[in-house]
């Protein structure tokens, strides 16, 4: 139940959904799509001050911070919500070459073209209910787009993902 992430990259590296669930990025599937709507109402002036918060954070510590313990509360919620976890640090991570044009993800069914953008701002849904998604319901993840606009038939079964 893992992911590769190969093909045109300097690092290839490989997904393990199973352990996002204490991973500090991840967000809940109920909020994804809807802070899309409010990061267009934010200011300008706000926005530059938290991407300057940002810079500092990350150069005070580890980024991401995900060896932290979940507390009570936090755990109760992580055994009752859906959680989806954007691609873009692993992307990133993975440091895709300056030629590449496209991804091609490798599923159950038939390969799916994506632009490189579409995947640098797409999500993964990789637990729902609490649940990790098993190969049985077409996992071990879902991807959606970073827009929200294929929520209603999201991209299943993928295996693998190749940079081209």
């Amino acid at each position: 139940m893992i992911i590769q992430i190969k093909g045109k990259v300097t690092y290839p590296i490989t997904l393990d959904p199973s352990v996002w669930i204490f991973d500090d990025r991840k967000i809940m599937f109920e909020e994804a799509f809807t802070a899309q709507e409010t990061k267009q109402e934010v200011d300008p002036a706000q926005k530059a001050a938290e991407l300057f918060n940002q810079e500092l954070y990350s150069l005070k510590s580890i980024k991401p911070p995900v060896n932290k313990s979940l507390s009570k509360p936090e755990q109760k919620k992580a055994l009752i919500h859906s959680f989806v976890m954007p691609i873009k640090d692993f992307i990133t991570t993975a440091a895709i070459e300056n030629e590449a044009k496209r991804a091609v993800l490798t599923t159950n069914e038939d390969d799916v073209i994506l632009s490189l953008d579409q995947l640098k701002e797409a999500l993964f849904l990789f637990a729902i209910d609490g649940k990790q998604i098993d190969a049985e319901n077409d996992g071990p993840v879902y991807l959606y787009f970073g827009d929200g606009s294929n929520q209603s038939a999201p991209i299943t079964g993928i295996k693998e993902i190749t940079i081209e």
